[in-house]
């Protein structure tokens, strides 16, 4: 049985750079790259990475990162713009998902 993390802002920033990346429907080989390379910046052990990837609580990650500094916030954001463009192009489903977590984290666009 996998050991369950508390979310750390690691987890958190990955899972909310994947929730951009789905918004989709489609994540495409450039996106997964970008994803890959963001987990593997972080430092995530085998079990934060499968929690990553299946998606497992994308909530809690928006809830801990309500409580960071502006500046990683915004940092957050940058990072989401960057994954959105991963592959070449920017979906209005992916614009929008980052539209949501700016309003929902407190960073105006």
């Amino acid at each position: 049985m996998p050991t369950i993390h508390p979310m750390n802002p690691k987890v958190a920033k990955c899972l909310l750079v994947s929730k951009v990346l789905v918004a989709d429907g489609i994540m495409t080989d450039d996106e997964r790259g970008f994803l890959d390379a963001v987990m593997a910046g972080e430092g995530l052990d085998p079990d934060e990475r499968r929690r990553v990837i299946e998606l497992d609580g994308w909530d809690e990650a928006e809830q801990l990162f309500r409580t960071l500094p502006v500046e990683q916030r915004r940092a957050l954001i940058d990072q989401l713009v960057d994954a959105a463009a991963a592959d070449g192009r920017l979906s209005t489903q992916e614009l929008a998902t980052i539209r949501e977590l700016s309003t929902q984290l407190g960073i105006t666009t």
